[in-house]
């Protein structure tokens, strides 16, 4: 199952056949730290007005956190489903990972409902927009008994699976009494996020004990699940299931309509998913970068919807002429920053580019999802804060397919060094398709773990 390349799932691997036997759901009692779960409990319940304030505060920025609040405590039409089979993705980045097992499930098991539930509206959004109805999506509930009770009475599912990193106690516990195997899949773990679980002890442990399984990304990623508690029979590798996401096929036609719009042989760069702590370095860079090459283009992405206004406004500070997505649809000649403030549209804009800079790296986020640009064969920079993606963001930079660099005065270097060699960029791109292609299998060896549980 695992290569040993530090680590990393290759396509060639298979799950051992003991995994999948021992697999089996086997959660020990949680009784033993009933005082526990009551004290976290309480707190759930003393949060709820803060938890309710901070919903309102968002939904200043982006209205839909003040929609559907009856979901998150469990409260929905019950759509009449038995056996169904629920998948868990809290965010937009968890619903592409978990795209391609969804996909699979699909055709596996046409005669099962599949559910699907996310946290904010930016990921039911992209769950709408990937799954249409061919799904049943709400969002997941607040980690309250009742709530867990009613959206497992609701949608009544025959497994469970958490797509990377959401550990609740209350609704693990109430997977484990109902006899639901659970299992975590495309697991990751960043020692940031192990530090903060590890503070809850017992607690988290315990609520680890209810998983039937842990299909980890990488032996970094499983060695943590495995500190925090969750059983070593219970854990294993089956690598990022983000490498087998299909690239759209019109993906690369598109970007390169989009290229002959603004100009073929124009010098094309797009910062992406990006955070306030990177933008500031990506204004340098472009400023630095039109100095070099006057005719130079930026595309920019804001990881958050709700930033999208502001970036553009702080684009038009910069003194850059700007275009945005909504507005102009694309770039003309005279721009040089672009704003996509659109959504599910970042691959058509990685092939319309020469170099990508994948952002939340400049500033302790830990790094957006580097694979897609490197599927279009397109160069790969980043900052030094990757360990969302620490295992994927190494094997491209040992591959030579991606750059590190430190501040924009680097930025700037990498990314002019790529746009100002067609060379450079053919090596660097080549090697991260490869990359690419050489990773993928991860959804198999889940999906193995899926029949076991269901048979």
């Amino acid at each position: 199952m695992v290569s040993h390349r530090d680590g990393k799932a290759g396509s060639g691997d298979s799950l051992p056949p003991e995994a999948a036997r021992r697999f089996a759901y086997t959660g020990r009692p949680y009784t033993d730290s009933a005082i526990l779960g009551f004290l976290y409990t309480l707190v759930m319940y003393l949060a709820m007005p803060v938890v309710v304030a901070r919903l309102l505060f968002r939904g200043v920025r982006n209205r839909q956190y003040h929609y559907r609040w009856r979901e998150r405590f469990g409260r929905f039409k019950a759509p009449g489903f038995s056996q169904s089979l629920w998948v868990h993705a809290v965010s937009v980045g968890e619903v592409n990972a978990a795209e391609p097992l969804v996909r699979a499930l699909q055709a596996r098991y046409p005669e099962r409902q599949l559910v699907l539930t996310t946290v904010t509206p930016t990921g039911s959004a992209r769950a709408r927009q990937l799954f249409g109805d061919s799904l049943f999506h709400v969002y997941l509930p607040y980690d309250l008994p009742f709530a867990v009770a009613s959206f497992l009475g609701r949608i009544r599912p025959a497994l469970a699976i958490i797509v990377e990193t959401e550990i609740w106690p209350n609704l693990y516990r109430a997977c484990q009494r109902r006899g639901i195997p659970l299992l975590i899949v495309n697991a990751r773990l960043s020692e940031r996020s192990m530090r903060g679980y590890r503070a809850l002890g017992r607690l988290v442990s315990d609520s680890l004990a209810c998983v039937s399984y842990v299909a980890a990304q990488s032996q970094a990623d499983a060695a943590r699940y495995r500190e925090l508690g969750a059983p070593a029979e219970r854990v294993g590798v089956t690598g990022y299931m983000k490498f087998d996401t299909q690239v759209p096929p019109n993906a690369m036609e598109k970007g390169m309509e989009w290229r002959r719009h603004w100009g073929e042989d124009r010098p094309v760069w797009i910062a992406a998913s990006t955070h306030e702590g990177d933008e500031a370095a990506v204004w340098q860079a472009h400023a630095a970068l039109l100095r070099q090459m006057p005719n130079a283009l930026l595309l920019i992405a804001g990881r958050h919807p709700e930033r999208f206004r502001l970036l553009e406004s702080h684009a038009r500070g910069q003194g850059f002429a700007v275009a945005t997505r909504r507005q102009h649809r694309l770039a003309g000649p005279q721009h040089q920053v672009f704003v996509i403030d659109s959504m599910g549209e970042l691959m058509p804009f990685f092939a319309a580019s020469d170099v990508a800079f994948v952002g939340g790296s400049l500033c302790p986020i830990g790094g957006h999802n580097v694979l897609e640009p490197a599927a279009l064969s397109r160069p790969v920079v980043v900052g030094p804060y990757t360990f969302n993606f620490e295992g994927i963001t190494s094997s491209l930079l040992e591959a030579g397919a991606a750059e590190r660099i430190s501040d924009a005065a680097g930025l700037a270097r990498a990314i002019g060094a790529c746009l100002a060699d067609p060379q450079r960029r053919a090596q660097m791109g080549e090697a991260g398709r490869r990359v690419f292609e050489r990773e993928r299998g991860a959804v198999g060896r889940v999906m193995q773990l899926i029949d076991s549980a269901l048979h």
